[in-house]
């Protein structure tokens, strides 16, 4: 069992969704900045592309996403714009998809016929490999009867619930009430229909919730087994989320119990045949993420840990996110304006960063050391390794001339470990708490 350094677990630390992250964000970086980057993605280069839907049918409130609760129009009108702007980013760009990614909110938040819509869309604006992996993110309560059999005529291949937890006291205290039950039959009906590559998200840290919550949560999880799954610790930062404002702090567990909570979840998915992905992630040995971190083709971009399926990320919808090879651009995040640019056949990016030759060194090491657990740093970057001589003598982390490698100790930490290479973090930053 890996030991609790308390003053290492409480610290804030990114995620490494990106590097730099979007803390760097700025508005500096333009749609014209965003039309280079796409025109200059090679003929043929595999791309992925991401849809953001911001609408759920309730608000959870624990949920950093952007999101809100939106009337029958406005769904109208989101889809028109979004296929607007599918035409506008396909016509700019030349490259193959090969992997697309709905998530939000929820999207279906929309109607399967609406989703397969877009799907239809997609197929007609982008090339697109055959074997392409269409996946969803999916609020269990919002599934209809003849969603599954519907997504799966439109080509999704995956689908990820959101089950967070199964114990009903948290999900009170979090605005998210879903019986086992509501999870059974959902993934039921998606095997059934043929879509048999499921994800379930779930969380530690939430209010109310022990490590016996968790573990019971585990348990029933596996007894539904599913390919690949996320244990997220929710990071608590209600004067940046206002929703999030819902929970007491004094629901919250410890940083003790957040510890125990990340490592149960470890001990109870390995011990159930699941394979250990990164820091978060698990999943069933004939997944793909599993073949992918075999392999060492892990990456990660602002889904997590995703497999190496396309070079660019390309951001469809309203705060969507794009991610090039110097070039990261987030998309206009109020409603009207993105819509009216998309309705327009204007790009909408509205900030970014642009990725230096160093942000490229240094973004491979953070990526590598999560994704792999061990990174060969380069010279240029030598300097950096002083400051993983405290974990090292903690036994986090192993240092072989300018190898670096995390220990079985040190994964509840890796984001703390790989921060070391991290020339923008600045103190006190918001972000999530180290474990």
């Amino acid at each position: 069992m890996p030991i609790f350094h308390p003053d290492l677990a409480a610290l804030p630390v990114p995620r490494y969704t990106s590097y730099p992250t979007a803390a760097q964000f700025h508005a500096g970086v333009t749609a014209g900045d965003q039309a280079r980057a796409l025109a200059a993605v090679p003929e043929g280069a595999p791309i992925s592309l991401y849809l953001h839907i911001p609408f759920c049918r309730q608000i959870c409130w624990y949920c950093g996403c952007n999101t809100g609760v939106a009337a029958s129009d406005r769904l109208r009108r989101y889809e028109r714009a979004l296929l607007h702007e599918i035409a506008t980013v396909a016509s700019l760009t030349r490259g193959l998809v090969t992997a697309i990614q709905f998530g939000g909110g929820s999207p279906n938040a929309l109607a399967a016929p609406v989703l397969g819509r877009i799907i239809a869309a997609l197929r007609v604006a982008f090339p697109m490999a055959p074997d392409a992996e269409i996946a969803m993110e999916l609020d269990p309560r919002a599934i209809r009867p003849g969603d599954a059999a519907a997504l799966a005529a439109a080509g999704v291949s995956r689908v990820s619930l959101g089950v967070q937890s199964f114990a009903p006291h948290v999900q009170a205290l979090i605005n998210r009430l879903q019986p086992y039950e509501t999870i059974a039959a959902a993934v039921a009906e998606f095997r059934a229909a043929g879509i048999t590559a499921i994800n379930f998200d779930l969380m530690y840290g939430l209010p109310g919730q022990s490590v016996i919550d968790l573990s019971e949560t585990i348990e029933q999880a596996i007894q539904l087994r599913p390919d690949r799954v996320a244990v997220f610790g929710y990071a608590h930062m209600p004067s940046a989320i206002p929703r999030q404002r819902m929970i007491s702090d004094l629901d919250l567990p410890g940083p003790a119990a957040r510890f125990a909570m990340s490592t149960t979840a470890h001990r109870l998915f390995t011990a159930a045949g699941y394979q250990a992905i990164g820091f978060d992630h698990f999943a069933l040995a004939g997944d793909s993420m599993a073949m992918a971190a075999r392999e060492r083709r892990l990456i990660r971009n602002f889904q997590g840990y995703a497999t190496a399926a396309g070079g660019a990320l390309i951001g469809l919808g309203a705060t969507a996110i794009s991610q090039f090879d110097e070039l990261i651009i987030q998309n206009e995040k109020h409603l009207g304006n993105w819509e009216a640019a998309a309705n327009a056949g204007r790009l909408s990016g509205v900030r970014g960063v642009a990725i230096s030759a160093d942000d490229r060194l240094r973004g491979a090491v953070i990526e590598r050391l999560l994704c792999n657990g061990v990174a060969e740093v380069p010279e240029a970057l030598a300097g950096a390794l002083g400051q993983l001589a405290p974990h090292a003598r903690r036994g986090l982390v192993q240092i072989d001339g300018r190898q670096v490698a995390i220990t079985p100790d040190g994964w509840p930490y890796a984001r703390l470990i790989a921060s070391a290479f991290d020339a923008h973090l600045k103190a006190p930053e918001r972000h999530a708490k180290a474990v």
